[in-house]
């Protein structure tokens, strides 16, 4: 692990209008980790995912990212430095075909050579996507979609991929299929901040995990510290 994390989120809270919703809330993602992050519906999960991308502010604490302070940064400096976010609506723009949605990830790289060999990898990754290359994305299947999303935030080399409940709303199969990727995206070393509502394979997937109740960081540690837990097991088993 590297001495210094890669993403470092220090005592950071977050409000709606006056209401707090992330009170002092600290994780850490070192380079090559699956990080996820539990909680239930309301705990603040997608809200710290929008605050690590500037898109909520944040009022106290602060956010790094390879050492340096990003959270008075703006959405498109912090993704020209290497996060990238795939938000659960998943954003795309439906007329457009799958590979136009595709090529726009790669808004951030400057060499073509380097944007085709991206779009094969992805390609490679995801051959449902280059057999529908052509078709609009609203034609796609809820799966296909969400393997849509992931694809293009894939496109910009990202440093650090944020999936914010990539097996929301799909169908048993789908979910495992999902999943599945995220697992391969792991095995290729991509460092991955993960919400997700399958709680016991999310925990399957990553090296650690932090519980998130109302807004606070109430436990941390591996799957097998966290099923552990009794706090874990309150909020998930109620037990």
């Amino acid at each position: 692990m590297n001495s210094v994390p890669l993403l470092e989120l220090e005592r950071i809270r977050v409000r709606y209008s006056k209401l707090p919703v992330l009170h002092e809330v600290s994780i850490q993602v070192d380079a090559g980790e699956t990080v996820a992050i539990l909680g239930s519906n309301g705990a603040g999960k997608s809200t710290m995912l929008r605050a690590i991308m500037a898109s909520q502010p944040v009022f106290d604490g602060s956010i790094r990212f390879n050492g340096k302070d990003i959270h008075q940064q703006s959405t498109e400096s912090i993704v020209e430095s290497g996060i990238v976010y795939v938000p659960e609506e998943k954003m795309l723009f439906s007329p457009l075909s799958v590979e136009e949605n595709i090529l726009l990830g790669a808004y951030t790289l400057k060499d073509p050579a380097e944007t085709e060999n991206n779009l094969q990898l992805i390609y490679e990754l995801f051959p449902k996507l280059l057999e529908r290359r052509m078709q609009a994305a609203a034609t796609l299947s809820g799966g296909e979609q969400q393997m849509l999303a992931i694809g293009r935030g894939l496109m910009s080399n990202p440093k650090l991929l944020m999936l914010d409940e990539p097996s929301l709303g799909l169908a048993p199969k789908l979910v495992d299929e999902v999943l599945d990727i995220v697992g391969k995206l792991k095995e290729k070393g991509i460092t991955i901040l993960l919400v997700e509502q399958n709680v016991q394979e999310a925990l399957d997937l990553a090296d650690r995990g932090y519980l998130l109740q109302t807004g606070r960081i109430v436990a941390e540690g591996t799957g097998t510290e966290l099923r552990k837990s009794d706090l874990f097991h309150s909020a998930f088993l109620g037990i």
